[in-house]
């Protein structure tokens, strides 16, 4: 096998949550330019319409669904409608998020039951029900999308937001203990850890922000589309099969200040 057969996905389904903008099209437009069959699915159907007609014209077959991740009917949903197109889910990368800037006195309690019922609920009914078609297959990729804000506190300044970055930790740890559950079905189950990449749910962060994240960031830049898609193949694609339970920093040296 050559190199580059290690990152095709040819013959592989994937289903990309929140995969109607921002990072979540980004990806699921690598694993079509991969060769895999794409599901596309958030709460705003026309959005992943949208992305899903686009990833057909690269050659490969694709289906856009509505899933709210909160509700187990509608994981269901995209599990069994995947089945029923394309037989299998052999990729499923957990990506829908929501967050909510407040200060820590201040936060709501039904906003941050809202961040954590999407983050962190949304991410375990997502990967229960794509996990038993994976176990039965004996097989499977898990990626789920955390971020530097999980990996501890962040300054106030410009990230007051102790909802999205206690949810974000949860993930990590989710990833791992999964791993160590179902290493013994032949799944792998990673994390990507984003830095600050311009999306809708980061505009206001980089715009009140910008040049303090600029500084505390070795590489002096934000993330490009580039820099995300590369890594998501590779956890996605049969060069990561001896890697799992870890988490891929991808925030341009930020952690390592």
């Amino acid at each position: 096998m050559s190199v580059m057969d290690l990152f095709r996905l040819d013959g592989k389904t994937a289903i990309v949550t929140g995969g109607g903008r921002g990072l979540g099209a980004l990806i699921a437009e690598a694993f079509a330019e991969a060769g895999a069959n794409v599901v596309v699915c958030s709460r705003k159907l026309e959005a992943c319409e949208e992305v899903s007609e686009k990833l057909k014209s690269l050659g490969v077959r694709s289906l856009a669904l509505t899933c709210d991740v909160t509700n187990p009917e509608d994981v269901k949903n995209v599990i069994a409608k995947t089945m029923e197109k394309f037989g299998t889910v052999d990729i499923l990368v957990n990506n829908s998020g929501a967050t909510w800037g407040a200060p820590a006195a201040e936060m709501p309690f039904e906003a941050w039951k809202k961040v954590m019922d999407v983050n962190v609920n949304g991410t375990f009914l997502m990967s229960q029900e794509a996990g038993k078609v994976m176990i039965e297959q004996g097989s499977g990729k898990i990626i789920n999308i955390s971020s530097v804000a999980g990996l501890g506190g962040t300054d106030p300044r410009f990230m007051d937001t102790i909802g999205y970055n206690t949810s974000k930790g949860a993930v990590i740890t989710f990833t791992k203990d999964l791993a160590a559950k179902w290493g013994q079905h032949n799944i792998n189950v990673n994390a990507i850890a984003p830095g600050f990449f311009p999306t809708k749910m980061s505009k206001v962060l980089i715009e009140q922000g910008g040049k303090q994240i600029l500084n505390l960031t070795p590489l002096k830049r934000f993330g490009k589309d580039e820099d995300l898609k590369g890594v998501a193949l590779f956890l996605a694609a049969k060069a990561s099969d001896y890697i799992t339970g870890d988490v891929v920093v991808v925030d341009g040296g930020m952690h390592a200040i």
